[in-house]
């Protein structure tokens, strides 16, 4: 963990969202926050495109792999891999309840089997140097998550985890959607603080719901140890990021507004245009920048429609910051 605590904020791990772009995005927005991977399975990381699933750039950290699987052997060793590329932390998918994952016996279907749980982070300790952590709900289907969540908690702090993110809201396994998962199920936050109370040689995080940094704020203000933010973090990242690094670790904001974080994007935009990428590969992360300000339609509309356009590049970006500029100033 760097001296800054890096999970009193983290933006959580978002598929097919928080790819290597859109975290190098975020951090023009926040040098400090926890950034994660989007969740890749152990069988992934063994046998597939390393340089495609894994590479990163180091202006990334501080910077979290998350790990889907339940088998121990097969997680150590992708652990173990994540820690030789770089990683700060590996953490394990306890809270996912999409059905693909379910199939596989992996998200949050394994709420239902904390000793299985314990023996894949022990076997992931032991096999590289990072700290292991896991992100879960408070519990599935008809569980009574006063009743499970201390036992699932006792049980990896038992196996060596020091450090849970807690979704504050049960996942049903059945009848729901992931997107339903996020929104139906009822919060509980006052079961994630009494947790933290329970456990206080855990460090304890929260997510679920949480849409601003005035809310964030107020929740460590309540004990806990940490905040992830999710889809308010991608749709509106400057609401979440743009001032986090002055009101919780005292450290100066990367860049002073809006434009000037889509400006420090250039120099990376080049490189992956040069290297053969495309235009919207990055820039679809970037649509919410400017998000409830003057000029913010016309940054979307010239994005989403140009960026993946054959050789849309700076100029194309450029136009959409100036017509920003010009829509602010009129």
């Amino acid at each position: 963990m760097t001296k800054y605590q890096a999970h009193r904020l983290a933006i959580a791990p978002m598929m097919d969202w928080t790819d290597r772009h859109c975290r190098l995005f975020h951090r023009q927005l926040s040098r400090h926050a926890l950034l994660y991977t989007e969740m890749v399975t152990a069988d992934a990381v063994i046998h597939g495109d390393r340089d495609r699933l894994l590479g990163h750039d180091a202006a990334e950290h501080p910077l979290a792999l998350q790990l889907g699987g339940s088998d121990p052997a097969r997680l150590a060793a992708a652990a173990a891999v994540g820690a030789d590329w770089g990683y700060q932390e590996i953490n394990l998918n306890c809270g996912c309840p999409s059905d693909r994952v379910q199939s596989g016996c992996f998200g949050a279907v394994l709420m239902e089997n904390p000793g299985l749980v314990g023996d894949c982070v022990a076997a992931m300790i032991a096999a590289q140097p990072r700290p292991v952590t896991v992100k879960c709900r408070i519990g599935v289907d008809d569980q009574v998550p006063e009743q499970v969540l201390p036992r699932f908690l006792e049980t990896i702090e038992a196996a060596g985890v020091r450090h849970v993110v807690i979704h504050a809201r049960k996942a049903w396994l059945q009848g729901l959607s992931p997107k339903e998962n996020r929104e139906i199920p009822p919060l509980d936050y006052p079961l994630v603080l009494a947790m933290k109370r329970a456990f206080p040689g855990l460090t304890v995080s929260l997510n679920g719901g949480v849409a601003t940094l005035e809310q964030a704020q107020g929740l460590l203000a309540q004990g806990l140890d940490g905040v992830m933010v999710g889809r308010a973090a991608y749709h509106d990242p400057a609401a979440v990021l743009m001032g986090a690094d002055p009101a919780i670790w005292g450290a100066p904001a990367p860049a002073a507004d809006r434009a000037a974080a889509a400006r420090a994007m250039r120099p990376h935009i080049a490189r992956h245009l040069a290297a053969g990428g495309r235009l919207h590969q990055i820039t679809r992360h970037m649509l919410g920048l400017f998000a409830g300000q003057p000029g913010a339609r016309g940054w979307r509309r010239m994005l989403s429609e140009g960026a993946s356009r054959p050789g849309a590049g700076l100029d194309l970006f450029d136009a959409a910051l100036t017509g920003v500029a010009e829509r602010a100033a009129a």
